[in-house]
């Protein structure tokens, strides 16, 4: 299984505080799996301009850039706490 290091845009949707994740429309998904990946040198440039532009608007808040790595068809934030803001907590799930 072959793995890449990726960017991807993430943030908090302001109307409701979940994190979401801008994806290739232009539109913003809760599902990291819909993310918009692209290499972390252009990462920056590519992404951080469509950020602001929704803050400006009043879409989210606090947009920034996470690795993520791809195999197996799935999109995994590499960061242990990003893969929690991803797919949720980690003890007492059953609660």
């Amino acid at each position: 299984m072959t793995t890449d290091t990726l960017q991807a845009l993430t943030a908090n949707r302001l109307i409701d505080g979940l994190v979401v994740y801008l994806t290739e429309t232009g539109e913003w998904s809760t599902r990291v799996d819909d993310a918009a990946l692209v290499p972390a040198e252009t990462g920056e440039i590519v992404l951080a301009a469509t950020g602001e532009q929704a803050v400006s608007t009043n879409h989210v808040v606090a947009p920034y850039l996470i690795d993520v790595e791809t195999g197996g068809g799935e999109v995994n934030p590499t960061r242990f706490r990003e893969r929690i803001r991803a797919f949720g907590p980690t003890v007492n799930t059953s609660v």
